[in-house]
């Protein structure tokens, strides 16, 4: 995958949009609706904000060569584990390490019955994230986020019962934009 996946991805590390890179063709968000509730509430939780009506800023802080270091195999981490709640860094290098940590990501979240895994649920907090909506290696597509920012929601609505890995065993009825 890294070998795919960077030389599309190197054009647009010295960028300041956001990056949302498929596993390995790419697609937008930019097809949803207006989200400012949402954004209030994540803020009120403490969640980092994925959310924005503005470009990143520059002096963010941006994950170094050690940030993306890992040890195979990946292991889900379970809440109460402070490091869920770290402040992630962005991403600005786009290596073979990335591309590895990303495969890593796959091989567990399809081991471990998910559909969706992100890094800091494997003990690294990078803005990075896995997923195949059919869950089952070699079926559906996989797709992976970097650095993602949500700009515009949909108006259709949609009740799902989902989970978390990092909550296993914990399921709940959850309304996401379509």
């Amino acid at each position: 995958m890294a070998a795919r996946l960077c030389p599309r991805l190197c054009a647009f590390a010295s960028s300041s949009r956001p990056l949302l890179a498929a596993h390995p063709r790419a697609f937008s968000l930019s097809r949803m609706g207006s989200v400012a509730p949402l954004a209030a509430a994540r803020a009120r939780r403490g969640f980092g904000s994925s959310l924005s009506t503005s470009p990143p800023a520059e002096e963010e802080d941006f994950a170094t060569a050690a940030d993306l270091l890992f040890e195979p195999p990946l292991k889900v981490v379970k809440y109460p584990d402070p490091i869920l709640r770290a402040r992630n860094k962005r991403i600005n290098t786009f290596d073979d390490n990335l591309g590895r940590l990303a495969d890593e990501m796959f091989d567990v979240m399809y081991k471990t019955d998910g559909i969706g895994l992100s890094a800091p649920q494997v003990g690294v907090n990078v803005q990075l994230m896995v997923f195949n909506p059919a869950g089952v290696k070699g079926e559906g597509e996989e797709i992976v986020l970097v650095n993602p920012v949500v700009y515009k929601l949909s108006k259709r609505l949609l009740v799902y019962e989902e989970g978390c890995l990092s909550f296993p065993g914990i399921y709940a009825n959850v309304l996401s934009y379509v």
